[in-house]
């Protein structure tokens, strides 16, 4: 959710002033009566319904409760079971939140008073804030690498910690994502897979005859693949070691 978090006179703002907690309550309240509104027509089908699933029952009448308490679907405690069954209806305010806050460039490097009130909101809710800057981000755009390096060092800021790919960074770390590589003689591809998933999940995401043919796996560590050079050399100090179906990724 992006939250505008910056002064400007020449960017007007719909309600005539800039009020980051007032706009984010406010798109909450709009996800949560879009909530609201399918939670109770579903949960009246599966009462009239003698075939329903009685998990699916239980979950919307949670849901339901937290929603007319004025809270974000997400907080309703579902077990698996629960979770599952009512999935398939994706809730909008069940899906966990990240706000972006939209600031000047000039308060790229440490926010300001708006993106601290945010955050205090952002706490309360089991949300996350990341700072971003439109303005930096579309300039960049326009810059060569070693442009964008010095721009981004006048505002305090580093590549690695900058808005999009902070932003980035914040969204795979949520969703408990990370991405392996692949590498050959023509092309390097990125592989986004779940944290905790073993060797052969992870090689399923390629093709799924690499999921069901997986045997074991020959492995060196990054920081021993870097140290040595070369697979080459890792192997002939002996870091090479064969991980079964049980590695983790």
């Amino acid at each position: 959710h992006v939250v505008r978090c910056f002064e400007d006179d020449d960017v007007i703002h719909v309600d005539g002033s800039v009020d980051p907690i007032r706009d984010a309550e406010l798109i909450n309240l709009e996800l949560a009566f879009a909530d609201l509104a399918q939670v109770e027509n579903r949960l009246q089908r599966v009462k009239k319904d003698k075939k329903a699933d009685p998990a699916e029952a239980r979950a919307l009448e949670k849901v339901l409760a937290v929603l007319e308490a004025d809270r974000p679907a997400r907080f309703a405690e579902l077990d698996e079971e629960e979770e599952k069954a009512i999935r398939s209806l994706g809730l909008l305010s069940r899906k966990k939140m990240i706000y972006a806050a939209n600031v000047a460039d000039s308060d790229l490097a440490g926010g300001n008073e708006m993106v601290d009130k945010l955050r205090e909101l952002a706490k309360s809710e089991g949300a996350k804030v990341v700072v971003v800057s439109a303005q930096v981000e579309a300039e960049l755009v326009e810059l060569s690498y070693a442009e964008r390096v010095d721009f981004l060092e006048s505002l305090g800021v580093t590549m690695e910690n900058s808005g999009l790919r902070a932003l980035v960074r914040e969204a795979y770390d949520l969703l408990q994502l990370q991405t392996y590589y692949t590498s050959g003689p023509q092309e390097t591809r990125a592989w986004t897979i779940k944290k905790g998933w073993t060797a052969p999940k992870a090689a399923g995401v390629i093709h799924n005859d690499f999921e069901r043919g997986f045997i074991r796996a020959e492995t060196i560590s990054y920081d021993d693949l870097v140290a040595c050079g070369s697979e080459a050399a890792a192997k002939a100090k002996g870091l090479l070691r064969s991980e079964g179906k049980e590695y983790i990724v």
